[in-house]
């Protein structure tokens, strides 16, 4: 069947739920994708990796429940290949029993060991750092995440939902690093520091700087080359021009990242092939082109990143695990309604 159109079956049927591939599909010069990110961010090196090998990527995209879909396709499952955002979403289908281990020294090599499963079921692909947005007026060059609690700042932070799953993951860290007592006084602080109530993405931090609103808030470090490199907009270049950057660190630590990754489904037809793609996108080429792309820091040390995010120093990745930093999610949750952080 022509990897075109067998493209085009399988994003029938993720409109429908689970979906049953014939045998004949399953052919050996394809992989087949299932991905919470948008495929249009990852295509540019699908298209890389079909030229140099010759295999062919069937990608269908999952907004939601990805877990559960792969569970209910179960043994005929037709995907390789799981792909998502967030830590959390590695860690959903590793519980849900929909991985299984990876076997390559490659991607051992590859992948620092705090950004991988220590099971290998799955891997780290890129990095997002939490940052600090900070008006470009304001005299400050370094910062730690405890100091967002410092009540120099009342009334001076902007940030999102403490519920998102990108302060979730911050939060959890912070209870690894400090423990529950102290990140739940600590969140407290922040609360109390916070110039409207949070909400909304990480680039309105920049737009409500640009409006006084606020002077510093956390945000996620591709935001800034999508707004700088006009990706976003003529309005969201006029946000980016307010503010600067600065990466914070933990008290003793390093700065916190996420991460998108990606796993091989436990059913995978097409084992081997999932291997080789897993395998290129933590090669040098894909690493770099993933960093251009999507203004995301390779997790393979020495590839180059994006200018736009070069500029903003030097990252010093925390060296939690983020194994460690997802078993504390549930927990951060619970701090952020006990105290009423987004009240």
């Amino acid at each position: 069947m022509p990897a075109m159109k067998f493209r085009n079956l399988l994003l029938a049927g993720s409109v429908s739920g689970a979906f049953f591939l014939p045998a004949a599909a399953l052919a050996d010069g394809e992989v087949n994708l299932y991905t919470t990110r948008e495929p249009g961010l990852i295509q540019p090196l699908i298209d890389v990796f079909t030229n140099e090998t010759g295999i062919a990527v069937n990608t269908v995209f999952v907004k939601d429940g990805l877990p559960e879909r792969v569970a209910a396709e179960g043994a005929n499952s037709p995907v390789d290949v799981l792909m998502t955002v967030d830590v959390g979403g590695l860690v959903d289908l590793e519980d849900k029993g929909v991985t299984q281990p990876i076997e390559s020294e490659v991607l051992l090599a590859a992948v620092p060991e705090n950004l991988r499963d220590p099971d290998g079921h799955w891997i780290a692909l890129s990095k997002r750092a939490r940052v600090l947005y900070v008006d470009k007026d304001v005299d400050l060059t370094s910062f730690t995440y405890e100091q967002l609690a410092d009540p120099a700042w009342r009334g001076k932070v902007c940030i999102r939902s403490g519920q998102h799953p990108y302060n979730v993951a911050l939060i959890a860290a912070y209870i690894d690093h400090h423990g529950l007592e102290a990140t739940k006084t600590w969140l407290e602080g922040v609360k109390a520091n916070v110039a409207r109530q949070p909400g909304g993405g990480d680039r309105d931090v920049a737009r409500d700087i640009l409006g006084g609103i606020c002077e510093i808030g956390p945000a996620n470090s591709y935001y800034v080359g999508l707004m700088r490199s006009g990706a976003g907009g003529p309005e969201q270049e006029e946000w980016a021009k307010a503010i600067k950057v600065v990466l914070p660190t933990f008290e003793g630590g390093g700065t916190h990242v996420n991460v998108s990754g990606a796993a091989i489904a436990v059913n995978a037809p097409n084992k081997d092939n999932a291997v080789k793609f897993l395998e290129f996108l933590v090669s040098d080429e894909a690493q770099a082109l993933y960093a251009k792309q999507n203004f995301e820091y390779p997790v393979k040390e020495g590839a180059v990143v994006d200018p736009i995010i070069a500029e903003l120093g030097t990252l010093n990745t925390d060296g939690l695990s983020l194994v460690d930093i997802a078993a504390e999610r549930k927990a951060a949750s619970q701090l952020v309604d006990e105290v009423g952080f987004d009240n």
